[in-house]
């Protein structure tokens, strides 16, 4: 069997570079793309010279403030980010249509067997990074290796704008010298478990047996051990099933009063309804999330014996659901709807066929 060519592309501070490619007074400046503080907003991204206070994804906007006074805040704008993204993996789909992506700026290539008949995988991904800049002007990190799990720690090695190969000789060598939080499935409380039975790096992983972890971490411990040693056959999959619909929405201004409360609902369940029906999906388990003034956030769900998909009858179980929380007794910053559960709609059915909200 011949050795896969993965390559993992990863653009670079994607939104934030987009926003400094189409602003120049942006250019060379700390900016952050993300909520105002006013509107409790978080860092959706940031520009490497932001980075450089300590400013990163997913932080509240008013930190990265106090980290950075002088950052400039930019609203995102996904339609430019979505416009970008599609110029991208048309360069992608010019080599090979085994594309699995991960979001609008990272995704898998498998390139065994390219378009071209180009053998060398180091040589695609020159040539992508290349046409990626010519038609965006924006920059890419790309990684490759044999295997998903090398390919994608690659990518991230000589950022920005960097190229980083791993072939099946120097993997075990690039894999002993990992950290153990940089391991596919390792999240920080996994890497202090690790950390507590001496795992720090991919060498000490390696010496471990298959049964001490297996013991130590259950079904993980398998997958572990397997990395450690640079096994991952994981394929590259092109067509990627959404395990889940959902909408949710963080408000400028805390809310207590339940008719405010409901009316949100109602409006959140009609959105989802839509985006059910933009792809054929029907869902049996419907889950309010709730996340309070305090930033304790929980779900309540049910799971009823038919597949829904009207906004009216997911509203009515969100209101079964509502007494189960805090709502009307604690302040609310954020509710969530979602569906899960799903089944596709024959195509017999027509789009615009609606269920009986009761029965």
């Amino acid at each position: 069997m011949n050795t896969r060519k993965i390559i993992h592309v990863d653009m670079d501070a994607f939104y934030a570079s987009v926003e400094q490619r189409d602003n120049r007074d942006l250019r060379g400046k700390p900016v952050i793309v993300g909520g105002t503080p006013k509107q409790r907003g978080v860092v959706a991204a940031c520009s490497y010279e932001a980075r450089k206070f300590g400013i990163h994804s997913a932080m509240a906007t008013a930190t990265a403030l106090r980290l950075c006074p002088q950052a400039v805040v930019v609203t995102p704008d996904f339609r430019k980010y979505e416009e970008a993204s599609s110029q991208i993996h048309g360069v992608f789909h010019e080599y090979t249509d085994k594309v699995e992506p991960l979001s609008l700026d990272e995704a898998y290539l498998d390139v065994t067997d390219n378009k071209l008949g180009i053998k060398s995988a180091t040589h695609i991904a020159k040539e992508i990074k290349e046409k990626i800049y010519e038609r965006t002007h924006l920059t890419a990190s790309a990684g490759v290796s044999y295997c998903k799990f090398l390919a994608k720690i690659a990518s991230g090695f000589k950022k920005p704008d960097g190229l980083t190969v791993v072939t099946p000789d120097r993997a075990q060598n690039f894999i002993d010298k990992l950290p153990v939080g940089a391991f596919y499935g390792v999240g920080k409380v996994t890497e202090k478990h690790m950390h507590n039975l001496g795992i720090r790096t991919g060498l000490d992983l390696r010496k471990k047996s298959l049964e001490f972890l297996k013991e130590n971490f259950g079904g993980s411990g398998e997958w572990f051990y397997n990395l450690a040693r640079g096994i991952d056959d994981t394929p590259v999959i092109t067509e990627w099933e959404r395990k889940s619909v959902g909408r949710e929405e963080t408000y400028p201004e805390d809310i207590i009063d339940m008719d405010e409360i409901k009316s949100y609902l109602e409006e959140l369940c009609f959105q989802v309804e839509k985006d059910m029906r933009d792809e054929d999906k029907k869902g049996r388990t419907i889950t309010l999330k709730v996340k309070y003034f305090d930033f304790v956030s929980i779900t309540r769900s049910v799971t009823i014996n038919r597949r829904i998909q009207s906004g009216a009858l997911i509203y009515k179980y969100i209101l079964e659901l509502l007494p189960k929380t805090l709502a009307g007794k604690k302040k609310i910053r954020l509710l969530g709807v979602s569906m899960h559960g799903f089944e596709e709609i024959p195509k017999k059915i027509k789009k615009d066929q609606l269920e009986l909200p009761f029965k």
